[in-house]
């Protein structure tokens, strides 16, 4: 295991002390920020080798690149007769020269062809720089990527310059390793209800921004389908649980591990469904997704050892947006099945949602006057693993009219005849505590620990959403007190 591990170790991080020697675009970053005049440099060395580049294109190729370039500097020995015995030192020479700048062009040669290739992605990657098009490619792709709204991108330069990056740090991002000296997430954990830890990513900066560009160019226009209620544009958890408000029984499901189900292959196949070309597609599944990592001390440094496949983070701002898309055939057969049986979905994220009423039923389920409950859960189990995801056992349940029924967080249950308030709203006990919360802070009592107003005024804004009148006066309520505390810390 000790030889396997060094095998993989990374050279150290570079410094401000030899950042002239790494200086290179699709090397990391110092620990700390370049000077301006360093910046400079590199960004001249990428121009620089960028031009490179494009000259050996116009020139035919390396070998036609570097023969050219000898016989501007008149170190070409093409043509030359064999040499007399008086000139032998001479011709034996100029060979020398002309060897050793050829060796200095060949390595600049290959130094462009880096800062302007991806050339490898890392072990179990498959990557080829030429981007025409293979077999795997849909039908009519170009065409299906512009209907989707997708940006036309032949491979990894126009993708590279689409993001405003240098073709070298495109791969620095998207490079896969087993194992690394750094990472390109911060990753810290907190607690779910049932008290386990759930393990978020949060990208750092230049990853970020990266993941930005391809959340409003890529991800965010794939289609969707309607049943989806979780991170779009005019659907909330409102709208969620508006779809099942006032029914006799709901059935919410849960799906098992859902962010790390996805891995960067099923990213790759839902972009090139999606009309995306095989290197393009390679390129931004890879960005979008990491590896679970644990880090590892080894002589002397520490390590971040990949423990799982690369899949979609839960943190990172692409990945609802690509569950999103990648749900729709799921979507699809789960609505079809609810159709069926008399049932309504709805999915946030993870969390499937089915309610029944006995005016919408069919069939026998008319006839009886009862929800089919085992045969949804029956045909959900079955579709679930045909979709490549796993229920929750853990997580089921059948409310029925008689009991609170919850949709992500809001009570659905219908209202007594007469009663004013909304189908939708926020559970009582929230309610009672925030308005106890606010009393008070009026009354100037004790606050409970780690209660802010900013907390307070989120919680009034949670009620805003279902009861916009009542969550006007708590929030009103809450900035007068801020107007009387403005040195109290958020």
């Amino acid at each position: 295991m000790t030889a396997r591990i060094d095998t993989y170790v990374k050279a150290v991080r570079p410094t401000l002390a030899n950042a002239a020697a790494v200086g290179a675009p699709g090397q990391p970053r110092p620990a700390g920020k370049l000077p301006k005049e360093e910046r400079a440099r590199r960004d001249e060395l990428a121009q620089e080798r960028m031009a490179c580049w494009k000259a050996i294109g116009e020139a035919g190729g390396t070998d036609a690149w570097v023969a050219q370039e000898l016989r501007n500097k008149g170190l070409s020995t093409e043509g030359l007769d064999s040499p007399s015995d008086r000139d032998k030192a001479q011709y034996k020479a100029k060979k020398k020269a002309e060897a050793e700048e050829r060796r200095k062009l060949q390595r600049r040669a290959w130094e462009a062809y880096h800062a302007t290739h991806i050339n490898h992605l890392g072990a179990g990657v498959h990557w080829e720089d030429d981007p025409d098009t293979d077999r795997f490619d849909v039908e009519h792709r170009q065409a299906r990527a512009r209907d989707n709204g997708l940006p036309e991108l032949k491979g990894a330069a126009e993708l590279a310059a689409a993001m405003g990056l240098p073709v070298a740090r495109l791969r620095w991002l998207t490079y896969h390793r087993e194992t690394d000296t750094s990472a390109h997430y911060y990753t810290f954990t907190i607690p779910k209800r049932d008290g386990s830890p759930r393990t978020l990513f949060a990208p750092k900066r230049e990853l970020k921004a990266a993941q930005r560009w391809m959340l409003r160019q890529v991800a965010e226009r794939l289609p969707v389908h309607n049943a989806a209620h979780g991170f779009l544009a005019d659907r909330s958890i409102v709208t969620n649980a508006q779809a099942h408000a006032g029914a006799e029984v709901i059935v919410k499901l849960d799906i098992r591990d859902f962010f790390p189900t996805v891995t960067w292959r099923r990213v790759k196949g839902l972009l090139r469904k999606g009309g995306l070309s095989e290197s393009v597609a390679t390129l931004l599944s890879l960005l979008a997704t990491e590896s679970p990592r644990e880090l590892v001390q080894f002589r002397g440094k520490t390590l971040h050892v990949a423990v799982g496949p690369r899949a979609l983070p839960q943190g990172a701002p692409t990945s609802p947006a690509l569950t999103n898309a990648l749900c729709l055939r799921l979507d699809r057969r789960l609505s079809g099945l609810s159709r069926l049986l008399g049932f309504t979905y709805t999915r946030y994220a993870d969390d499937l949602a089915f309610s029944w009423r006995p005016a919408e039923s069919a069939g026998k389920a008319k006839e009886s006057g009862r929800p089919p409950v085992g045969a949804l859960l029956r045909g959900v189990s079955q579709i679930l693993p045909a979709e490549g995801f796993q229920l929750h056992p853990d997580k089921t349940r059948v409310l029925r009219r008689g009991e609170r029924q919850k949709i992500t967080g809001l009570v659905v249950n219908q209202n007594p005849s007469g009663s004013t308030a909304p189908a939708v709203r926020v559970p009582r006990d929230v309610l009672r505590r925030l308005r106890a919360a606010i009393h008070n802070r009026e009354k100037g009592k004790p606050t409970k620990p780690g209660e802010t107003l900013n907390h307070l005024q989120g919680m009034a804004a949670f009620v805003h959403m279902t009861d916009p009148q009542r969550g006007r006066a708590l929030l009103d309520r809450i900035a007068a007190l801020a107007a009387k505390q403005p040195s109290e810390p958020t």
